[in-house]
């Protein structure tokens, strides 16, 4: 590879980087055929993009990008995989159901809107992040909850009121 093409691919690795707020970095060293391309087919279904890339390269273009990704570049030894998606927690929900299969992915890593999570341990707390489409979600029942109880006890005191009115009326 010449210059022109490490040059190429680190600006095309810097603008991934800037587009994505959710980047996973793993291991999948050691898979054999059938089960990278099985990987690679969970990956297509979650919409996460799986892409091997150099260490050196990675690291030059989180230098050049605008974004802070703290000890980041500080893991990329050995083989790395990264993967992009847009919601947040899709990436870990991958690598935690083939994990069930196989001892590989193993994540390094993970840039997620702008939080920093260092080593494998940390693949449970990914797994639970929520979309910003369930916390969307969750906010707006939390809301319309209260308005319904008050709604809810509007319609039935009325009742009741008009019911004690309408005894004491004809008394």
């Amino acid at each position: 590879m010449n210059r022109e093409e490490k040059s190429q691919i680190i600006k095309d690795l810097t603008a991934k980087l800037a587009d994505n707020n959710t980047i996973y970095l793993a291991d999948i060293s050691g898979l054999d055929a059938l089960t990278t391309s099985n990987l690679r087919r969970a990956c297509f279904k979650a919409n996460v993009q799986l892409a091997v890339v150099k260490n050196t390269l990675l690291e030059k273009a989180m230098e050049a990008s605008d974004k802070d990704f703290g000890e980041l570049p500080t893991i990329l030894k050995g083989n790395t995989s990264i993967m992009i998606s847009d919601v947040a927690n899709a990436p870990a929900k991958v690598i935690k159901e083939f994990r069930k299969k196989s001892d590989k992915p193993v994540l390094k890593g993970a840039f997620v809107e702008e939080s920093i999570y260092i080593g494998d341990n940390q693949l449970d707390a990914l797994v639970n992040i929520k979309s910003r489409e369930e916390l969307i979600g969750e906010i707006i029942g939390l809301l319309q909850s209260p308005a319904k109880n008050v709604i809810s006890g509007l319609k039935s005191g009325g009742g009741k009121l008009a019911g004690i009115l309408k005894t004491l009326s004809e008394k």
